[in-house]
Protein backbone atom coordinates (compact mmCIF):
# COMPACT_ATOMS: atom_id res chain seq x y z
CA UNK A 1 0.00 0.00 0.00
CA UNK A 2 1.26 3.49 -0.82
CA UNK A 3 1.57 6.08 1.96
CA UNK A 4 -0.79 8.57 0.29
CA UNK A 5 -4.35 9.36 1.34
CA UNK A 6 -7.27 8.41 -0.85
CA UNK A 7 -7.76 12.04 -1.85
CA UNK A 8 -4.09 12.45 -2.77
CA UNK A 9 -4.33 9.35 -4.97
CA UNK A 10 -7.53 10.76 -6.51
CA UNK A 11 -5.78 14.06 -7.23
CA UNK A 12 -3.03 12.42 -9.28
CA UNK A 13 -5.42 9.84 -10.72
CA UNK A 14 -7.73 12.55 -12.05
CA UNK A 15 -4.88 14.22 -13.90
CA UNK A 16 -3.45 10.98 -15.26
CA UNK A 17 -6.85 9.65 -16.39
CA UNK A 18 -7.49 12.93 -18.21
CA UNK A 19 -4.20 12.49 -20.06
CA UNK A 20 -5.05 8.87 -20.93
CA UNK A 21 -8.43 9.97 -22.32
CA UNK A 22 -6.91 12.79 -24.37
CA UNK A 23 -4.29 10.45 -25.87
CA UNK A 24 -7.03 7.92 -26.67
CA UNK A 25 -9.16 10.52 -28.42
CA UNK A 26 -6.23 11.82 -30.46
CA UNK A 27 -5.37 8.25 -31.48
CA UNK A 28 -8.97 7.87 -32.68
CA UNK A 29 -8.47 10.89 -34.92
CA UNK A 30 -10.41 13.47 -32.92
CA UNK A 31 -8.37 16.65 -33.37
CA UNK A 32 -10.74 19.61 -33.19
CA UNK A 33 -10.48 21.12 -29.72
CA UNK A 34 -14.23 21.53 -29.23
CA UNK A 35 -14.87 17.92 -30.26
CA UNK A 36 -11.99 16.73 -28.06
CA UNK A 37 -13.51 18.52 -25.08
CA UNK A 38 -17.01 17.17 -25.70
CA UNK A 39 -15.73 13.62 -26.17
CA UNK A 40 -13.49 13.82 -23.11
CA UNK A 41 -16.38 14.86 -20.86
CA UNK A 42 -18.05 11.52 -21.53
CA UNK A 43 -15.03 9.84 -19.94
CA UNK A 44 -13.98 12.37 -17.31
CA UNK A 45 -17.19 13.70 -15.77
CA UNK A 46 -18.19 12.24 -12.42
CA UNK A 47 -20.85 10.19 -14.21
CA UNK A 48 -18.33 9.01 -16.79
CA UNK A 49 -15.84 7.97 -14.15
CA UNK A 50 -18.55 6.18 -12.15
CA UNK A 51 -19.57 4.36 -15.35
CA UNK A 52 -15.91 3.48 -16.00
CA UNK A 53 -15.68 1.96 -12.53
CA UNK A 54 -18.84 -0.08 -13.15
CA UNK A 55 -17.21 -1.52 -16.28
CA UNK A 56 -14.05 -2.70 -14.49
CA UNK A 57 -15.17 -3.41 -10.92
CA UNK A 58 -15.63 -7.14 -11.55
CA UNK A 59 -12.02 -7.42 -12.73
CA UNK A 60 -10.35 -5.66 -9.79
CA UNK A 61 -8.00 -7.36 -7.36
CA UNK A 62 -8.51 -7.16 -3.62
CA UNK A 63 -5.81 -4.47 -3.29
CA UNK A 64 -7.38 -2.46 -6.11
CA UNK A 65 -10.81 -2.59 -4.42
CA UNK A 66 -9.25 -1.51 -1.12
CA UNK A 67 -7.67 1.46 -2.90
CA UNK A 68 -10.96 2.33 -4.61
CA UNK A 69 -12.71 2.28 -1.24
CA UNK A 70 -10.01 4.50 0.30
CA UNK A 71 -10.83 7.13 -2.30
CA UNK A 72 -14.58 6.62 -2.23
CA UNK A 73 -14.79 6.86 1.56
CA UNK A 74 -12.37 9.77 1.98
CA UNK A 75 -13.71 12.76 3.87
CA UNK A 76 -13.81 15.90 1.77
CA UNK A 77 -15.24 19.39 2.05
CA UNK A 78 -15.92 19.52 -1.67
CA UNK A 79 -19.48 19.24 -2.86
CA UNK A 80 -20.63 17.35 -5.91
CA UNK A 81 -21.63 20.02 -8.44
CA UNK A 82 -23.31 18.15 -11.27
CA UNK A 83 -23.66 14.68 -9.80
CA UNK A 84 -25.22 12.93 -6.85
CA UNK A 85 -23.03 12.46 -3.80
CA UNK A 86 -22.89 8.70 -4.44
CA UNK A 87 -21.75 9.24 -8.04
CA UNK A 88 -19.17 11.82 -6.93
CA UNK A 89 -17.75 9.46 -4.31
CA UNK A 90 -17.60 6.57 -6.79
CA UNK A 91 -15.76 8.83 -9.23
CA UNK A 92 -13.32 9.84 -6.49
CA UNK A 93 -12.69 6.17 -5.72
CA UNK A 94 -12.06 5.50 -9.40
CA UNK A 95 -9.59 8.39 -9.55
CA UNK A 96 -7.81 7.04 -6.46
CA UNK A 97 -7.49 3.64 -8.17
CA UNK A 98 -6.00 5.23 -11.29
CA UNK A 99 -3.62 7.28 -9.14
CA UNK A 100 -2.54 4.20 -7.20
CA UNK A 101 -1.85 2.19 -10.35
CA UNK A 102 0.07 5.09 -11.87
CA UNK A 103 2.17 5.82 -8.77
CA UNK A 104 3.03 2.14 -8.35
CA UNK A 105 4.09 1.94 -12.03
CA UNK A 106 1.45 -0.63 -12.93
CA UNK A 107 1.14 0.74 -16.45
CA UNK A 108 0.24 -2.58 -18.06
CA UNK A 109 -2.62 -3.01 -15.58
CA UNK A 110 -3.81 0.54 -16.20
CA UNK A 111 -3.72 -0.07 -19.95
CA UNK A 112 -5.67 -3.31 -19.52
CA UNK A 113 -8.42 -1.64 -17.48
CA UNK A 114 -8.50 1.42 -19.74
CA UNK A 115 -8.93 -0.83 -22.80
CA UNK A 116 -12.05 -2.35 -21.20
CA UNK A 117 -13.41 1.12 -20.49
CA UNK A 118 -12.78 2.46 -23.98
CA UNK A 119 -14.24 -0.66 -25.57
CA UNK A 120 -17.55 0.13 -23.87
CA UNK A 121 -17.40 3.91 -24.27
CA UNK A 122 -16.46 3.78 -27.95
CA UNK A 123 -19.54 1.78 -28.93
Amino acid sequence: MVPYSGLTLAYIGDAYYELMVRRHLLAKGVTRVHKLHDAAIRFTSAEGQADAFDIIKGDLTEDEMITFKRGRNAKTDRKARNASLATYRQATGFEALVGYLHITSQDDRLDELFAKITKQFDK
